[in-house]
């Protein structure tokens, strides 16, 4: 039978109503603060991105005001600090080139060997000690890395090569390819555990080894991931600056040999920004137009991470 609802009882429900209406609008309010919360931290990045692009464009556009782009770009000297001034950034980028490919050409094989070991061949005990460990590294003062260049890698390489610099590249591109390879190992080991088991299984299933499988199917699967750590590590590379300014000499010299002392863009522009020079002059103006071209160096290789990413998650 069909109940009329009384006056008290219709009272009752609405205010019933009317509470759980409250506590709604309540969670509204505190979702809100949430999303702008949320929305300010992102629009913080955004704005400090926006800002660094914005001083470093504006002041170099000063310094080109008075030195031309091809002087900058193809001269073959780097001296703004002299009576005598050239500003040749190739020579900046000679070091920088030098001293990033000999650490690549170290932390990414040992790296990725590692990165492979522990996804596929370590067991749960052993994977839980050594990536602490192994991201432990990443941790250490890179001030640290470059004294361990300087006092001992240097002398020890000496011992090979007698007529090796105290100050050289190759020391401080060795220490500099230790300190990446956490980060190389760490996110390409991640990529890897990423895989799904099923297809493993279906190659241990045509009896492929665990070798054989890890090469050439797991690896192959998670490139995407595997990229973006060699990008990052490449990134690592290129912006380090400590090592270099202790362990390589901060000496400007077109070369691309090694075994030579040379600078970097980023061991000049600590060179320069601990120096006497006037705020304004050209020879403070050179910080900014090394640090746009540091900038866009690392612009391009997100970029090409970006698109390889893309591109092999289209592909698998």
């Amino acid at each position: 039978m069909s109940h009329t609802l009384t006056m008290p009882e219709t009272a009752a429900i609405g205010t019933r109503i009317s509470e759980r209406l409250k506590k709604k609008a309540s969670r509204h309010v505190k979702e809100r603060f949430i999303e702008f919360l949320l929305f300010g931290a992102a629009a913080i990045s955004v704005f400090t991105t926006a800002a660094i692009v914005y001083i470093l464009a504006k002041e170099s556009w000063i310094f080109f005001e008075t030195v031309p782009l091809s002087d900058f770009l193809f001269d073959t000297q780097w001296t703004p600090l002299f009576d005598d001034a050239h500003y040749g950034i190739m020579v900046l980028l000679s070091g920088t080139i030098t001293s990033s490919a000999v650490a690549l050409l170290l932390a990414i094989p040992l790296g990725t060997i590692i990165a492979i070991y522990l996804s596929e061949f370590a067991g749960f005990k052993v994977r839980e000690i050594a990536k602490p460990f192994l991201e432990l590294l990443g941790g250490v003062p890179t001030i640290v890395y470059g004294y361990f260049a300087l006092t001992f890698l240097t002398p020890l390489l000496q011992k090979i090569y007698p007529d090796l610099p105290g100050f050289n590249l190759l020391a401080a591109g060795m220490v500099m390819g230790i300190m990446i390879i956490p980060y190389v190992a760490s996110l390409s080991e991640d990529a890897m555990r990423a895989v799904p088991m099923s297809l493993r299984e279906g190659s241990y299933a045509m009896g492929a080894t665990r070798l054989q499988t890890a090469i050439k199917v797991v690896m192959p699967a998670a490139t995407s991931g595997i990229a973006s750590a060699y990008i990052l590590g490449i990134s690592r590379a290129v912006g380090e600056t400590m090592i270099l300014a202790v362990a390589a000499g901060m000496q400007p010299n077109l070369t691309f040999n090694p075994t030579e002392p040379g600078a970097t863009i980023t061991s000049y522009i600590v060179q320069v920004a601990l120096g006497d020079l006037p705020h304004g002059s050209i020879g403070y103006q050179t910080i900014f137009a090394a640090g746009l071209t540091l900038m866009l160096m690392t612009l391009s290789f997100n970029l090409l991470g970006y698109w390889l990413r893309k591109k092999f998650r289209e592909v698998y």
